[in-house]
């Protein structure tokens, strides 16, 4: 029910958004979305039938993205996004994750809104931030947990990388969403079924409680406690009449 009402809110929002673009003169902008709300995003642009928009995140693979809706005056520019980026500098023998450095920058007092993605590797991270935080955070920031670290404005690309993957395949009898879940997370047929009715699997970020819906190539799943996925291709079929599938995990 929650869900429900914080969708409702975000409609809200991005449809005050195109107003002020299509009435206003001005652009106007929202977030940091994260992946589901992105595509509520665009399913919303698409029901009022509003092309001027884009999201945005600081860097193409973005998963946490600003929306940004655009006057009939201007086109859809990133560089006009109200985002900065930070680079975090730390010794290389000092780990630090992802969960560590989100903590240490919501510790500050900021709302996870306000926070796009942080990308990280030895010795550097960088984080995209509502570009009016980034002065306060990298002057109150020194530490994060028992690290020292430097924030400095700005980043030098290429930036660390966005993700990390670990490449599957399979053959499956069909393209149904119980026979991908069974092959991608590692489970049984009947284990990926009871998870599907439980609501455990999303499908391009939605609950999906159907075990027959059909799967297309670039799909993103979701299985609660086994992981993320991407499919990358369905096919070809095996003399058999089976599909071969590959995608791959986030890890």
């Amino acid at each position: 029910m929650r869900a429900n009402r914080d969708d409702e809110l975000l409609e809200a929002r991005l449809t005050d958004a195109v107003k002020t673009a299509e009435h206003r003169g001005r652009c106007h902008f929202a977030g940091f979305l994260d992946e589901r709300e992105a595509e509520l995003a665009r399913a919303l642009m698409k029901r009022l039938r509003f092309d001027r928009f884009l999201l945005w995140g600081g860097h193409e693979e973005a998963e946490r993205v600003l929306f940004g809706a655009f006057p009939f005056h201007l086109d859809p520019d990133p560089s006009a996004f109200p985002l900065a980026a930070v680079t975090v500098r730390y010794r290389p023998e000092d780990e630090l994750t992802h969960r560590d450095l989100l903590g240490g920058l919501l510790s500050r007092g900021i709302q996870r809104e306000a926070l796009g993605d942080i990308l990280i590797e030895a010795g550097r991270a960088v984080f995209f931030v509502r570009e009016e935080i980034a002065p306060f955070l990298r002057e109150q920031t020194e530490r994060i947990g028992r690290v020292g670290v430097r924030l400095v404005p700005g980043a030098q690309e290429p930036y660390p990388p966005a993700h990390r993957y670990e490449e599957l395949s399979a053959v499956v009898a069909s393209p149904r969403l119980d026979c991908v879940v069974a092959a991608f997370a590692g489970l049984s047929r009947e284990k990926a079924a009871a998870a599907i009715a439980a609501g455990l699997v999303t499908l391009n970020y939605r609950e999906e409680t159907s075990l027959s819906c059909p799967v297309q190539e670039g799909a993103k799943l979701s299985v609660r406690g086994r992981g993320k996925f991407v499919v990358d291709r369905l096919g070809p079929t095996t003399k058999k009449g089976r599909l071969c599938i590959a995608g791959r995990k986030y890890i």
